[in-house]
């Protein structure tokens, strides 16, 4: 049996207590700082844009079978403030994890898609891609007919609508 002694005193014992606790607020932070960064498709948040093939794969990565050409590409200025429709649509944004506002005042591109897997058959439902410096900023699932619905561009947000 092998007995192991140590001495400790009073300033040793502090200072131990102290990196402890540094250690963990550390952790603390980082873990925080982390989980607040993240957006709801992560794997897909910071995927490069540039192309129509890239678009449509990606529309595609996220479940929705489309056109091989978009239905419209329309150069758009984001609005300096956001009120009525256009703050709801920010809204909308956010709970995607897109964040809208960071891009107001500036110029993007929204392509749009005609969907050709909405469950219900359809044929009047569109995917909007808004596309800033190759980046997906904000996206939406939209039907074209006189009672039509918006919501998330992703799967799971189909019942937000």
């Amino acid at each position: 049996m092998f007995v192991f002694t140590a001495k400790f005193d009073k300033k040793k014992a502090i200072l131990i207590v102290i990196a402890l606790a540094v250690l963990l607020l550390a952790i603390i932070l980082i873990a925080g700082s982390l989980s607040r960064g993240k957006t709801k498709d992560t794997s897909l948040s910071n995927v490069s844009l540039s192309s129509n093939e890239d678009r449509v794969a990606y529309l595609n990565a996220l479940g929705w079978e489309v056109s091989d050409t978009p239905l419209d590409t329309q150069e758009i200025v984001i609005p300096r403030e956001f009120s009525g429709v256009y703050a709801d649509y920010a809204d909308l944004q956010n709970e995607q994890g897109f964040n809208l506002e960071k891009f107001s005042g500036m110029t993007a591109v929204r392509y749009t898609y005609r969907i050709l897997n909405y469950p219900g058959g359809d044929n009047t439902v569109v995917a909007d891609m808004i596309i800033h410096k190759n980046k997906l900023i904000a996206g939406d699932i939209q039907s074209t007919a006189l009672n039509g619905f918006m919501h998330g561009i992703t799967r799971n947000s189909e019942s937000a609508q």
